[in-house]
């Protein structure tokens, strides 16, 4: 499996592409050619065509949740005419309206109208998006430490409630030697998220992690998080966007965390 960063908050020095805060990752996984998000803006069209990445043969669009740093570039890719065939896959809250302080921070395509361009798969369980890939859905509460915390409301059907991010979800590529999880912003907990990639891949070698950590102070919260990780030995830790610098210094002091910026490309 090939993973490069399209749109991270970081860029590295000396790599001249551009960073905005939100998340796109370009996935192959032999021949499946997937986006993990989308980021806030045209930006990952423009660095992918920095990089030489055709993105006119998409096989899916795959999203971690609905808050618009990961889904806002959809108004961009059907602006641009881009295949009308493109299968969409996301949990069924995620193309729901969600507004914070009257600020609008859902898809600026929500459910109804995404249907009509392209191809839309919403899923609560978990399923296959690639020979070796699997989107997991919705993330059960598997520890006593991670609980979801409501971020503004949900709009559905005339009727708003308290968001607590049920569609935040996330992929998991199972290979010979273990699994690699890649992550959106982890608001159901990066723990939770190990923990219940283990059971939809039936592997409890997890070596690798990319993706936001949703973790901004050091707490009590966070140490409990670094055990976790320790307990799992995880070899390639790839926290960003949505992780703070202090929280990253924190997990360096034990673990191999590794520095994330537009233009990385891993192989697992």
């Amino acid at each position: 499996m090939k993973l490069v960063v399209l749109v991270d908050n970081n860029t590295y020095i000396d790599q001249y592409y551009y960073g905005e805060p939100g998340v796109s990752y370009y996935i192959e996984d032999e021949d499946t050619k997937l986006l993990w998000d989308v980021g806030y803006s045209d930006l990952f069209l423009r660095n992918a065509n920095a990089m030489g990445i055709d993105l006119e043969n998409l096989d899916a669009i795959v999203i971690s949740h609905g808050h618009d740093d990961h889904t806002r570039g959809l108004k961009y890719y059907f602006d641009k005419s881009h295949k009308k065939d493109i299968t969409v896959i996301a949990h069924p809250d995620a193309f729901k309206d969600k507004v914070e302080a009257h600020l609008k921070i859902s898809s600026p395509i929500l459910e109804v109208e995404l249907k009509e361009k392209c191809h839309l798969v919403l899923s609560k369980e978990p399923i296959k998006v690639s020979t070796n890939i699997t989107f997991l859905g919705e993330i059960p509460q598997l520890n006593n430490f991670e609980n979801r915390k409501a971020i503004g409301q949900q709009i559905s059907d005339g009727t708003s409630s308290d968001d607590y991010l049920m569609d935040d979800s996330a992929l998991v590529y199972k290979s010979e030697k273990g699994i690699y999880i890649i992550t959106g912003c982890s608001h159901s907990g990066i723990c939770n998220i190990i923990e219940y990639a283990k059971q939809v891949s039936k592997d409890n070698r997890v070596l690798g992690i990319i993706g936001g950590f949703h973790l901004f102070e050091v707490t009590e919260h966070v140490h409990k998080t670094i055990d976790f990780l320790k307990q799992n030995h995880l070899k390639e830790i790839y926290a960003s966007h949505c992780t703070s610098f202090a929280v990253r210094a924190e997990i360096y002091k034990v673990l191999p965390i590794k520095e994330v910026g537009v233009g990385l490309e891993v192989n697992w």
